[in-house]
């Protein structure tokens, strides 16, 4: 079995500890926490077509991880391309976005949805053609005066955000292996209003 985890954000150093970013960020949290031992060969995002690439396996199931270098706005165009490239169906698609909707730190794993105003998921649904595809929303929160969204989703975390991360991270990691594993519906129930 395998799985395509695609975690959206925006490439450039400017971007690089932003909310907007933290599907690179959990990806890359990801990638560290499956560290091999010296003697073996590690796992790490490699340059390729559209997105950087990652892959590891876990409990017999193959995880594709790419970071789209596409920008924000043409995510669909790399996760696309790494579906029909890895031929993997829709089913084990999984996209990790940032959400304003949800307070920090709450992860909200759903079967399908709208875009909900999401630059990312909206070129994501209009390439696919379809909103049936397991995303994994987590929590930046909307603490920002009306008009200024853009500012808050580039902006860096606060310091009690910064604090928190990596153990909502953790948990993040937690749902994606769980996702590949026990499937959505499961993990959906074990983790969501958690």
């Amino acid at each position: 079995m395998k799985y395509l985890v695609a975690g959206l954000g925006n490439i450039g150093d400017e971007y690089a500890n932003t909310r907007h970013n933290i599907g690179f960020i959990v990806l890359d949290a990801l990638v560290k926490s499956m560290e091999m031992p010296a003697n073996q060969a590690g796992i790490f995002f490699k340059p390729d077509k559209l997105a950087s690439r990652a892959e590891f396996k876990f409990k017999q199931r193959t995880f594709v991880l790419i970071k789209p270098s596409t920008y924000m706005n043409l995510s669909g165009k790399a996760v696309n391309y790494w579906l029909q490239q890895e031929k993997i169906s829709i089913e084990n698609l999984l996209v990790i976005t940032d959400d304003i909707a949800l307070p920090f730190g709450v992860l909200r794993l759903r079967a399908k949805g709208s875009d909900g105003g999401h630059n990312g998921l909206n070129n994501i649904n209009e390439t696919l053609g379809r909103t049936d595809y397991a995303r994994l929303r987590f929590g930046v929160g909307n603490d920002f005066p009306k008009g200024r969204q853009v500012d808050y989703v580039l902006g860096k975390w606060s310091i009690e955000q910064s604090l928190a991360l990596p153990e909502r991270t953790a948990k993040a990691i937690e749902i994606i292996k769980s996702f590949g594993t026990i499937g959505l519906n499961l993990t959906m129930t074990n983790y969501n209003n958690k």
